[in-house]
């Protein structure tokens, strides 16, 4: 199995982001992931792109970003590629500035951008226009005019998804709640071991009753739905990642015998682990 190039990306710890402008972009590169978040406005041209697990056509002006790790490649026959790409540190979703309340949809979009966010209609066409502009500039006004994008980016009300790789309940470890918090990292820590609703609701000092309202209440799913899609995520990355055994995946993701494994994950994904793995062997080659 072909493995997912990362890229060494140019920016460093003294950077707050930097900006790339292409207007000769060649789409060479295989598909290849990074710890850093990027924005990518592709313009002029036409072709395939792919991010996490989807696979979907562009036309004209595709916008997307993608949180850190995200698998992703854009090509296209043409040679009338424009890219402008901006990539920023992960280390931005712990800055102390981030966490303050007026930054908070900027915070969620960051969680949301590990699935790949599109941009699209009018306001693809502004946050282009907003990023051509910074492509000008320098100095200090580089920093507002960053924090403007992102700020756009995240109040767009033209924006989807873009992959199932990383189910957004994965997410909910960002949740502004500091108990869902605290056992989202529990959770995240113990994946391969048996985890009991009695043990984490000790964990936040409630009864298992109280605490399965509670997370239900600030999620929106139920505790085992939670454990079971984070479980199924980790095996999404095992199966596209590892030559691990569905069986060896299986137990690793902390399922108890592998057909309910089987069961939870094809209900998930609307295919079984080895159509999964052989799905993206099949991205993998063709990227």
């Amino acid at each position: 199995m072909n493995d997912i190039q990362q890229e060494i990306v140019p920016i460093t710890s003294d950077d707050l982001f930097i900006i790339l402008n292409h207007p000769d972009a060649k789409f060479d590169y295989p598909i290849h992931c990074h710890p850093e978040y990027e924005i990518n406005v592709v313009m002029k041209t036409e072709g395939t792109r792919v991010v996490g697990d989807s696979e979907e056509s562009f036309a004209d002006l595709d916008i997307v970003m993608t949180g850190p790790y995200v698998p992703h490649v854009w090509k296209s026959d043409l040679v009338t590629n424009h890219v402008i790409t901006i990539q920023f540190s992960k280390e931005l979703l712990n800055f102390q500035m981030i966490s303050k309340r007026l930054f908070m949809p900027i915070r969620q979009m960051l969680v949301d951008s590990m699935q790949g966010l599109q941009f699209y209609g009018e306001d693809a066409v502004r946050i282009k226009d907003e990023i051509i502009e910074l492509t000008r500039m320098q100095g200090f006004g580089t920093a507002t005019k960053f924090l403007e994008i992102l700020n756009s980016l995240a109040h767009a009300s033209r924006r989807k998804l873009v992959t199932n790789m990383y189910e957004s309940e994965v997410l909910i470890s960002q949740s502004k709640s500091r108990r869902i918090s605290k056992v989202c990292r529990y959770i995240e820590e113990n994946l391969s071991r048996k985890i009991s609703l009695a043990d984490v609701a000790l964990l936040v000092n409630m009864s298992e009753s109280a605490f399965s309202h509670f997370f239900k209440k600030k999620t929106g799913i139920s505790f085992i739905t939670y454990v079971n899609n984070l479980r199924v995520a980790k095996a999404c990355d095992l199966l596209a990642s590892t030559s691990l055994s569905a069986s060896e995946i299986c137990y690793d993701c902390g399922f108890n015998n592998k057909s309910n494994f089987i069961r939870i994950f094809t209900k998930r994904k609307m295919m079984t682990p080895i159509e999964y793995r052989n799905y993206i062997s099949q991205l993998l080659i063709k990227y």
